[in-house]
């Protein structure tokens, strides 16, 4: 029989031994739990100071905590990083989701060579062909006593009569070479003289054998046409007086003719002498003619901008007069048949002086996309041609590439506008900011990212960007443009896009004044959105220039 005392040992030890794995169990639970909310709460610390806050319409603001934009005093939105693990990855690449891919209808294509075939739409004129001209003038004084030819778009043959003139020089000449024949054995040097006078007075060889035989002067000798074609012009009536030198008839060929056809600076590159060129006029629908390019002018037209390509073609039916319009079309090829590394127009992103593409980076996990400029060759049709800058095989956006620009240029990335990246040229006006602009702009340097390029706070209170359209055509308006805002004392970025008609000017506002310089480019001809350009000005501007105005 146990004792009282015994059982209170065994309940003591059990009661111990619970106790114990009580203690032991809530050590492992607690030390668990701290260790897990600890790692949470350094996560979520990390994951908060990792977060650069930026503005939407001043990206080179960047901070590490939300609040307003020391610029626009906009609210801060928070600026999305690469998150993921990938080896390797470049700083500058753009990466989209696939939803966001989705939403900006961003498309790629695989850069490949391709015959770089283009057609060429020239507009131009019939003419004659200079060659086959044939100027009809009086070899000696006289009157014309009578014509064959009374109207201008006769046709006649080579020989035939166009007018009959009585001259007494021509008669005491013919008097000289019948003197002349008597002495045609002693003195044959007198005789052959007497004969070449009327030889260089335009008479043949029949007329003057003629007058030998017959023994006496004729009094009327006829004007023979040289050459078979249309009289173009007459320029003398029955009766007129005529003196040596004075110009008769005007006489053409027309059974071959040119097509003179006006190219411009952008086609040229595409147009070489032996191009097949097909062109139709209108006064005889339904037929097409071809012919060659036989001749490129060297020179470009001041006025026009244009080179004159002539194309030779025959025209037995004469069917094809002088003046007409024609229509061409040539179908050249640049590289002699062989392939060219070809893009799409809407892939680039063209900023009058650099091309952009975004080239999609392979084997990543998200979509990805690098910044890269290039060089591009001549137009052919909707594509480029790529002299350097990408190679065959690599993929670019050819649609929405706007869109990954912007983002890229949010994120102080490489962009269009702003190629080296961070700090970025906007067109808002800096001097709104008041008195305060360099304690304001002092601030944001404090709270930006260490990327952020550095500059002197005087430079930044006192420099302004601004962005307005001028007219204009042409890059000759681009460089006259430029070059009257260069002049202006203070001016640190002028760029007139022709495209876009777009100027982008950065000055600095203690030298040189926004309407100071709307009124130079006013004063050079051109209108801006704020000043109409001078009247005289636009006058004088080449023909090329010479847009029209609102």
């Amino acid at each position: 029989m146990k004792t009282k005392i015994d059982i209170d040992k065994k309940s003591v030890r059990n009661y111990s031994i619970v106790l114990i794995i009580g203690l032991v169990l809530g050590w492992v639970f607690f030390h668990s739990s701290e260790k897990t909310t600890e790692a949470s709460h350094n996560h979520v610390e990390q994951a908060e100071a990792a977060t650069i806050w930026t503005c939407s319409m001043h990206p080179q603001i960047k901070q590490d905590k939300p609040g307003q934009c020391p610029i626009c005093a906009m609210d801060l939105i928070p600026l999305e990083t690469n998150t993921n693990n990938e080896v390797g990855i470049d700083p500058n690449e753009i990466q989209m989701s696939e939803s966001a891919m989705k939403l900006a209808q961003i498309q790629t294509l695989i850069v490949k060579k391709e015959y770089s075939n283009k057609e060429v739409y020239l507009l131009g004129k019939v003419k004659p062909d200079e060659r086959n001209i044939s100027e009809l003038t009086a070899r000696f004084g006289g009157r014309i006593e009578k014509l064959y030819t009374n109207f201008t778009g006769q046709n006649v043959v080579k020989g035939e009569k166009l007018a009959t003139i009585y001259s007494p020089e021509l008669v005491t000449a013919q008097k000289e070479l019948l003197e002349s024949i008597e002495y045609k054995e002693s003195n044959p040097s007198f005789y052959r003289a007497s004969r070449n006078k009327l030889k260089l007075w335009d008479l043949t060889d029949a007329q003057i054998d003629g007058i030998e035989t017959k023994g006496e002067p004729q009094n009327y000798f006829d004007v023979l046409s040289p050459i078979s074609g249309t009289v173009t012009m007459r320029h003398v009536s029955v009766g007129d007086y005529i003196k040596e030198g004075n110009a008769l008839f005007q006489v053409i060929n027309l059974k071959k003719v040119w097509l003179m056809f006006d190219a411009y600076e952008s086609d040229l590159p595409w147009l070489h002498e032996g191009n097949k060129v097909e062109f139709t006029v209108q006064s005889i629908p339904g037929e097409t003619f071809t012919g060659k390019v036989t001749f490129i002018d060297p020179f470009l037209d001041a006025k026009t901008r244009v080179a004159n390509v002539r194309v030779e073609v025959d025209n037995p039916k004469l069917e094809l007069k002088p003046e007409m319009f024609a229509n061409g079309i040539i179908k050249p090829k640049i590289s002699g048949g062989k392939k060219d590394l070809m893009i799409p127009k809407t892939s680039v992103l063209w900023t009058g002086k650099r091309a952009v593409v975004y080239v999609k980076v392979p084997e990543r996990e998200h979509n990805s996309f690098l910044y890269r400029e290039i060089t591009l060759g001549p137009e052919a049709g909707d594509f480029y041609i790529v002299k350097e800058g990408l190679s065959e095989g690599e993929e670019i956006a050819v649609n929405g590439v706007f869109k990954i620009d912007a983002a890229s240029q949010l994120e102080g990335k490489p962009s269009m506008m702003n190629p080296s990246g961070g700090a970025g040229s906007t067109p808002h006006d800096m001097s709104k900011m008041g008195k305060n602009a360099e304690k304001q702009i002092d601030h944001s340097k404090m709270d930006m990212s260490q990327k952020a390029e550095p500059t002197s706070a005087e430079t930044k209170a006192n420099l302004e960007h601004a962005m307005f359209k001028v007219s204009g055509n042409c890059d000759l308006c681009k460089a006259t443009i430029e070059k009257a805002v260069k002049g202006l004392e203070g001016i640190n970025v002028a760029d007139w896009n022709v495209e876009t008609k777009q100027m982008h000017v950065s000055f600095n506002n203690d030298k040189v004044s926004l309407d100071k310089i709307h009124k130079t480019i006013a004063a050079a001809g051109y209108d801006t959105e704020m000043v109409k350009g001078n009247d005289n000005a636009y006058k004088n501007l080449p023909e090329c220039c010479q847009y029209t105005r609102e």
